[in-house]
């Protein structure tokens, strides 16, 4: 499904395939020869998401741009299933595998790895060539790559980069509190508002044609 957002409807290379039940929402750019999976979602909320070209993005992945973070996906890129990408930056040649999250502000370098369930947290760098083994957390710049279990040391790095800040603009509570209630239905809002006008514009795709040429190779 192909969604018209804020304005802007997504722009896919007619040699990319788009798989049927995959929804692309707003100012989506997809480059030659890439394959969206099925289930695959892919949102320009509020900044746009750009894949260069020759990329795969795996079924039931979420890649989603947003306000001050846009999300960049550089060529030759594998995104594995249930990955869940949000206003970052990917280099070329990486590979995020399945179950794989990063987290807004993050940068990837060129051929680095994420392994399954590997976590690179809010405004991580990781450099090229680097790699997050299964399950393991990325954290900080310079970045400290770490078991999951090492939770103080993990918490030490993360805490002065404020996630509830820099996500969603609120000051971090005191322990044994939460943000959750205050945040939520403000957060809730924002979305249902400006998701409101949004519009499916699949009849439009379906004109235009755009399909994988038969001479492309993987497509």
């Amino acid at each position: 499904m192909l969604l018209e957002h804020d304005g802007h409807s997504p722009h896919v290379h007619p040699a990319s395939r788009v798989a049927p039940n995959a929804v692309l929402c707003g100012e989506v750019i997809v480059g030659p020869n890439c394959s969206i999976g099925f289930g695959a979602v892919l949102v320009a909320e509020s900044g746009v998401v750009r894949l260069g070209g020759n990329c795969v993005i795996m079924d039931t992945a979420v890649l989603r741009g947003i306000n001050g973070a846009p999300f960049t996906l550089g060529n030759h890129v594998l995104v594995g299933p249930r990955a869940c990408l949000s206003g970052c930056t990917v280099e070329d040649e990486v590979f995020l595998a399945t179950g794989c999250t990063v987290f807004n502000g993050a940068r990837i370098g060129r051929r680095a790895e994420v392994q399954i369930n590997g976590i690179v947290h809010i405004r991580a760098v990781l450099p090229p060539g680097a790699i997050v083994p299964l399950g393991w957390v990325a954290v900080g710049d310079p970045v400290h790559i770490l078991p999951p279990g090492q939770h103080d040391a993990i918490w030490r790095v993360q805490k002065p980069l404020d996630f509830p800040g820099y996500v969603f603009g609120v000051k971090r509570p005191p322990d044994g509190q939460t943000i959750i209630p205050d945040v939520m239905p403000r957060y809730a809002h924002a979305l249902n508002l400006r998701h409101a006008d949004d519009r499916v514009i699949n009849e439009d795709w379906e004109d235009s044609g755009a399909r994988p040429p038969r001479d492309v190779p993987g497509s």
